[in-house]
Order: structure tokens, then sequence, then C-alpha cells
């Protein structure tokens, strides 16, 4: 299993950008999927978790700013983030509890970053 993150870029303050996260391989089922963020000396925080039901959980720093959503037919998650300010500065990563086949367990995955720059 893979999950691959787009979408990361420069953006000046106050603007907007969306996050995309692909999981692709042997997958039966993916229960939670989430943003994880880390910057630079700073220890990896939730950004946002979604189950396969479409609860969401927030960190409270980007709760009415940040949404997050899944495509299940896609099993692609992703988070539109809008009011960045610089402190949202950080390589973005998925995350993913998935199951490979009906008879197993679910795993968890991480994906590679995305870089978010949030900078005039």
């Amino acid at each position: 299993v893979q999950l691959q993150a787009s979408g990361g870029g420069l953006v000046q303050p106050g603007g907007s950008l969306k996050l995309a996260c692909a999981a692709s391989g042997n997958i039966y089922d993916i229960a939670y999927m989430g943003w994880y963020r880390q910057a630079p000396g700073n220890q990896r925080e939730m950004v946002a978790l979604i189950s396969n039901t479409g609860s969401t959980n927030y960190a409270d720093s980007m709760k009415g700013r940040f949404t997050i959503s899944r495509d299940n037919a896609r099993n692609t998650m992703y988070l539109q983030m809008n009011s960045l300010k610089p402190e949202d500065t950080a390589v973005y990563l998925c995350n993913a509890y998935v199951k490979e086949d009906r008879f197993g367990g679910y795993r968890n995955y991480w994906g590679q970053g995305t870089l978010v720059t949030v900078s005039s």
C-alpha cells in the first residue's frame, strides 16, 4: 500500500491550498485517514482525521479554517486549507489505517510529505 500526497506549495498569508492523498495497492478497506504536519524543529502534530463513515476530528488551531474530506471510491483524502497563516508552514503527511484483505487486520501506513509554505 502506498500513500501519495500532493498539492503543497507556496501561498501568501490568508490564501488557500487543497491537499490530496491517494492510497493505492492492495486495499480492502480504509478505516481512518488523517493529515499530520511537522514544522522544522517541532514535533509531528495531528491536523485532522476522518473515518470511513465521514466522522471528522480537527486540532483546535485548524477548526474553522481546514476541512478534511474523502472519496471512498477513489481511496483519496483531501484537506482544504483556508486563511493560511505563516505558522501553518510545515511538511504535511498523510496517514491511513488499511486492511489489505478480508481476513487480515488494519495496518498503519504513512505517505511522504508535501511541503506547504505560507509566506509573503
